[in-house]
C-alpha cells in the first residue's frame, strides 16, 4: 500500500468514528447515557484513532527516525483502540461491565504501546529542534493509562462516579487529547499559517500543563476539591505560554483559511473548559454539584475543542500527505476551504448560543446547524480526495509526487481573504438569528417573554412601584406586595428556594422557569386593581406558592374591589387548576385502538446477579391513561408506572436518575435505608445522580418522586416498584406485577382524542388535594387488562405482586372466583400453602405491598379488581383469561 493510501484508509477510521458522533447526538433522547454517548464518541473514538495515527506521522517525521514495527504496528495499535472503544460503547449501552473492562483494556493496551514506541523512538533520535514536542506524546499516553484505569473502576463500581470523574475528563480531556493537541499545534499551527515556528513557548508549557494535570486529577482521587481549580489553573499558565507564540505567529500572518480558523477556535474552546472547571470546582458546594455543573457543559465543549480540532487540523494534513502532488493537494485544500467563513462562524456560534439560557427548541435548531456543519466537512473531505486524486492522475508521470511534508517552512504570505466572505460571515450570523427567533416564537415562555394585557383605562401616574419577591420553601415573600393606583409595578423574583419556579401574574405577564439562585426582573405594568400572582408550575400553586398585589388609592376602591382592570383578581383568576373541577367523564365500554399494547404485567425471575444497574429518565410525555383519554405524565423512563425492579436480599442496586424534565424530579427508594439528604435530593432539569442501595429486607417496594409536591409527582404517573424476592420465596408457573395508582384528570382530559397524539394537561392539583380522582388504573391505563387480558392455564401456580402506589386511595385486591392459598404483605406471610385457611383478598394502604398466589380450577375467565368497589367501576379491573 502507498504512503498516501495508507493515510486514507487509516483516517477513515476517524471519519467513520465522526459519522458516528453525528448518529449518537441525533439519537441521544431515545438511548440510556446519552451525555456520555455524545462525548465519549469523538473523544475515545474519532479524537483517540487521530491521536494515533497522527502523532506518529508527527513523530516520524520531527525525528527522522521511523518507529518501530512500522506500519504494521500502528495497524495493530488502530485495531486495539477502535475494537476497545467499541467494546466500552456496547457496553455501556448494555449495561455490561464485563464489556466495559474488556474494551478499557484493550484501549489501554493500545495507549501503553504508543508511549513505549514513541520512547523508545525519542531514546534513538540524532538531536532535533522540535525533538521535545514528542515528549507531549509521551507524557500524554501515560496520563491516558491513569483515565482508563479509572474510568473503568467507575464502571465496576458507579459509587465512585460522583468524585472520581472529575480525574477522569482531567486525565483523559485535558491530559490525553489536550497534551497531544497543545504539543501538535506548537508546529502545526505556524505551518498552517505559513510562519515562522519557534517553540520556546511548547518547551516551557510542558512542565506546567502535565503538573497542573496531575495536580487537578490528585484532588478528587484524595478528596481535596480545593487542588482542582488550583491544578487547573497551573495548566491555564502553560496552555497561555503556548497562547503567547501564537498570538504573535498570527499578527504576522493572520490565518486566512478554514484549518486555521478551526485550530485558533479549538483552542480557545479548550482555554474556556479549563477554566470552567477551575472555577466549578472552587465555587461548588461537593463533587456532586461539581459533576452535575460541569456535565452540562461538557457537550458543547467537546464540540468546540475536539470535533473543531480535529476537522481543522484533518483540513491541512489531508491535503498534504495524502494525495501526494503539489497540483493534487492544491486542489483537495480549496476544496476543503469551500464555504469556511460560514462553517467556522455557525459551528462556533451555535456552540456559544447552547450555552446561554435557551429554550430547548432553540437548542435543538442550534444542534442541527453544527451538526450540519460537521456533515458538511465530511462530505467535502471526501470530495477533496476525489478531486485530489484525479487532479495527480492528470499530471501523469511528470508530476512531483513525493508528498513530503515540510514543517515549519516559511513561506510567502497568504493571498487576503477574499470579499465575499464578509458575506458568509452575515449570512453565518443570519442563520442563528433565525434559529433564536423561530425557537423562542415556538416558546416564548421559555424565554421569559410575558404576554401583559395592558392596563385598561387606567391612567398612569408616571411612579414605579420596586419589590423584591422571593421564595421560602413553597411560599413567596413577602406574599402580599402593596402599589399605588395608576404606578408601574416592577418585581425582582429571586428564586432562592430549592426548586424550579416562576412568578406568573393574572394580567398575562410571567417569568422564565428559573433554576434555585437565578433571578429575573418583571415589568408587570400600571397597577389599576388587586391583582393575583402564582407559581405556574404543576402543584406549586397548591401548595402555597400564591401572591396578591394589593392597590392602594383607587378611585372610591370600585375597581380595587370589582377586579375587573387587570383581567382577573383573586376572586376568578383565570386558572383553571386553582377550583376542584368537576368529574371528567370518561367511557369505560370504549375499546382502545387496535394497535393498543397494555403495560407488561408478566415479571421474570430475578436473575443471578447481585449488582443491579439502572438509569432511570425522568421524562414529561403524551400517554393515553384511558380509552379516548390522554395526560401529560410525568415518568421514569417514559412509562407510569416505571419499569419494575428485581432482586434479593444481599443485592446491591444502583440507579441513575437523568431529569429529562423541564423541572425538578428526585427518586426515593422504600427499598433501601440510607439518609435521604443526599441520594433523594431533587435535581434540576439536565442533572444527573446516583442512588445505591443494598437490599435488606424482603418485600415489593414503592419508590417514587419525592419533590414537592409529592402528591402532585406521584399522581402524575412517578412511581415504580422494587421487588426483593424472600429468602423461601418458591417458583411458580407464572408471575404477574400489578401496580395500583389513581388519575386525577386535569385540563381538557377525558376529551376525545386519537392516542396518546392528543393528549392534554398534567393532573389536576385540587382534586388531589381532596381525593377527588376520577379514575383508578392497574399498571397506569383504566380496565387496561379488561381488553387485553392476563393469561393462565387450568393447574397453574399463578403469583401476583400487588402495590397500592396512591397517593390517596386504599386498595383490597381480589380475584372473582378464585382464592387464595397465599398471602404475603408488607414483608411477612399471613398464609402458606396447606395452610387450612384461605384469603379472598390483599388489603393494602398506599405505599404498601404484597404477593397473592393461587391456582385456577378450571377454564374461564376470572375478572380481579380491587374491592373497594367505586375503585373498581373506575378502572382499577382486569381478566384472567385461563386455558
Amino acid at each position: 500500500m502507498s504512503r498516501r493510501d495508507w493515510y486514507l484508509a487509516t483516517n477513515s477510521v476517524v471519519l467513520a468514528w465522526l459519522v458516528l458522533a453525528i448518529v449518537a447526538v441525533t439519537i441521544h433522547r431515545f438511548v440510556d447515557h446519552a451525555l456520555w454517548l455524545m462525548v465519549h464518541v469523538p473523544l475515545l473514538g474519532a479524537a483517540t484513532a487521530a491521536i494515533l495515527i497522527w502523532s506518529q506521522h508527527f513523530a516520524d517525521t520531527l525525528l527522522r527516525r521511523p518507529a518501530p514495527g512500522g506500519r504494521p504496528g500502528l495497524a495493530v495499535r488502530l485495531a486495539l483502540q477502535t475494537g476497545g472503544a467499541a467494546l466500552v460503547t456496547a457496553g455501556m449501552l448494555a449495561a455490561s461491565v464485563p464489556l466495559v473492562i474488556a474494551g478499557a483494556a484493550l484501549v489501554g493496551l493500545a495507549a501503553l504501546m504508543h508511549g513505549v514506541i514513541l520512547w523508545m523512538q525519542l531514546r534513538g533520535a540524532l538531536p532535533a529542534r522540535f525533538a521535545l514536542l514528542v515528549r507531549y506524546y509521551i507524557v500524554a499516553a501515560a496520563v491516558f493509562l491513569g483515565g482508563i484505569a479509572l474510568g473503568a473502576l467507575m464502571g465496576a463500581d458507579p459509587t465512585t462516579t460522583e468524585r472520581l470523574v472529575t480525574a477522569h475528563i482531567v486525565l483523559n480531556a485535558f491530559g490525553w487529547i489536550g497534551l497531544t493537541a497543545l504539543g501538535t499545534l506548537v508546529l502545526l499551527w505556524p505551518t498552517v499559517l505559513h510562519a515562522r515556528a519557534d517553540g520556546t513557548g511548547g518547551r516551557r508549557a510542558l512542565p506546567l500543563l502535565a503538573a497542573g494535570i496531575l495536580l487537578a486529577a490528585l484532588g478528587p482521587i484524595v478528596g481535596i476539591r480545593l487542588l482542582v481549580p488550583l491544578g487547573m489553573m497551573l495548566w491555564l499558565v502553560g496552555a497561555a505560554l503556548i497562547a503567547r507564540d501564537g498570538w504573535a505567529q498570527a499578527r504576522a500572518m493572520p490565518p486566512g483559511t478554514f484549518a486555521g480558523w478551526s485550530l485558533a477556535a479549538a483552542f480557545c474552546w479548550v482555554v474556556a473548559a479549563g477554566a470552567t472547571l477551575g472555577v466549578q470546582a472552587a465555587v461548588a458546594p461537593d463533587w456532586g454539584g461539581l459533576r452535575a455543573e460541569y456535565l452540562i457543559v461538557l457537550g458543547p465543549l467537546v464540540a468546540g475543542f475536539i470535533v473543531q480540532l480535529l476537522s481543522g487540523a484533518l483540513s491541512y494534513l489531508l491535503p498534504v500527505v495524502a494525495i501526494g502532488s503539489p497540483a493534487g493537494a492544491r486542489a483537495a485544500a480549496e476544496t476543503l476551504d469551500r464555504g469556511s467563513a460560514f462553517r467556522v462562524t455557525a459551528f462556533n456560534g451555535a456552540i456559544a448560543l447552547s450555552l446561554l439560557p435557551m429554550p430547548s427548541i432553540v437548542r435543538v435548531l442550534l444542534s442541527f446547524v453544527a451538526a450540519g456543519v460537521v456533515i458538511a466537512f465530511i462530505v467535502l473531505a471526501l470530495r477533496a480526495i476525489v478531486v485530489g486524486r484525479r487532479v495527480r492522475r492528470a499530471e501523469g508521470d511528470s508530476a512531483d509526487r513525493s508528498g513530503t511534508v515540510r514543517l515549519g517552512a516559511p513561506t510567502l504570505a497568504a493571498p487576503p481573504p477574499p470579499p465575499r466572505r464578509a458575506l458568509s460571515v452575515v449570512t453565518a450570523f443570519a442563520v442563528l438569528a433565525l434559529c433564536v427567533a423561530d425557537g423562542v416564537a415556538a416558546d416564548p415562555a421559555a424565554s421569559g417573554i410575558a404576554t401583559a394585557t395592558g392596563s385598561g383605562d387606567v391612567v398612569a401616574t408616571g411612579e414605579t412601584t420596586e419589590v423584591t419577591v422571593r421564595v421560602e420553601g413553597m411560599r413567596f415573600t413577602p406574599d402580599t406586595v402593596e402599589a399605588p393606583y395608576g404606578s408601574t409595578l416592577v418585581v425582582t423574583f429571586e428564586n432562592t428556594g430549592t426548586d424550579v419556579h416562576d412568578l406568573t401574574f393574572a394580567n398575562g405577564v410571567r417569568s422564565a422557569r428559573l433554576a434555585p439562585g437565578a433571578s429575573e426582573v418583571l415589568e408587570v405594568g400600571v397597577i389599576g386593581a388587586d391583582l393575583a400572582g402564582w407559581c405556574s408550575i404543576a402543584g406549586h400553586r397548591q401548595m402555597g406558592m400564591e401572591l396578591s398585589v394589593i392597590v392602594t388609592g383607587a378611585p372610591g376602591d370600585s375597581a380595587a374591589e370589582s377586579g375587573d382592570a387587570t383581567g382577573g383578581g383573586p376572586a376568578d383568576d383565570g386558572d383553571p387548576a386553582h377550583h376542584l373541577s368537576a368529574p371528567t367523564p370518561v367511557d369505560l365500554q370504549r375499546e382502545p385502538a387496535a394497535d393498543f399494547e397494555a403495560w407488561p404485567a408478566a415479571l421474570d425471575a430475578a436473575s443471578a446477579d447481585t449488582v443491579r444497574r439502572a438509569t432511570l429518565h425522568a421524562r414529561e410525555v403524551q400517554a393515553e391513561v384511558a380509552p379516548g383519554v390522554a395526560q401529560e405524565r410525568w415518568t421514569f423512563g417514559g412509562t407510569a408506572p416505571g419499569p419494575v425492579l428485581r432482586g434479593r436480599i444481599g443485592d446491591r442496586f444502583e440507579i441513575t436518575l437523568v431529569n429529562d424534565g423541564s423541572i425538578g424530579h428526585s427518586i426515593d427508594f422504600h427499598a433501601g435505608s440510607l439518609a435521604p439528604d443526599e441520594p433523594m435530593r431533587t435535581i434540576q432539569p439536565g442533572e444527573t445522580l446516583t442512588y445505591a442501595f443494598t437490599a435488606t429486607r424482603a418485600g415489593v417496594w414503592m419508590y417514587h418522586c419525592s419533590t414537592m409536591p409529592m402528591s402532585m409527582h406521584i399522581a402524575n404517573g412517578m412511581y415504580g416498584a422494587v421487588i426483593v424476592d424472600p429468602p423461601d420465596l418458591a417458583p411458580v408457573d407464572r408471575e404477574y406485577v400489578l401496580v395500583q395508582g389513581e388519575l386525577y384528570l386535569g385540563d381538557d382530559g377525558g376529551g376525545d382524542v386519537e392516542g396518546p397524539a392528543g393528549a392534554a394537561g398534567t393532573a389536576d392539583a385540587a382534586k388531589i388535594a381532596t381525593g377527588a380522582h376520577d379514575l383508578v388504573a392497574f399498571n397506569g391505563y383504566a380496565d387496561q387488562y379488561v381488553h387485553r387480558p392476563l393469561t393462565a392455564s387450568v393447574g397453574e401456580r399463578v403469583r401476583i405482586w400487588v402495590l397500592d402506589a396512591g397517593p390517596n386511595a386504599a386498595s383490597s385486591f381480589h380475584v372473582v372466583g378464585g382464592q387464595f392459598d397465599a398471602v404475603y404483605r408488607e414483608g411477612a406471610y399471613e398464609l402458606r400453602p396447606g395452610d387450612p385457611g384461605g384469603a379472598q383478598a390483599l388489603a393494602l394502604q398506599p405505599a404498601q405491598g404484597g404477593f397473592v398466589e393461587l391456582v385456577f380450577p378450571e377454564a374461564g375467565a376470572y375478572p380481579f379488581v380491587t374491592h373497594v368497589m367505586s375503585d373498581a367501576e373506575k378502572g382499577a379491573r382486569g381478566v384472567f383469561r385461563v386455558e
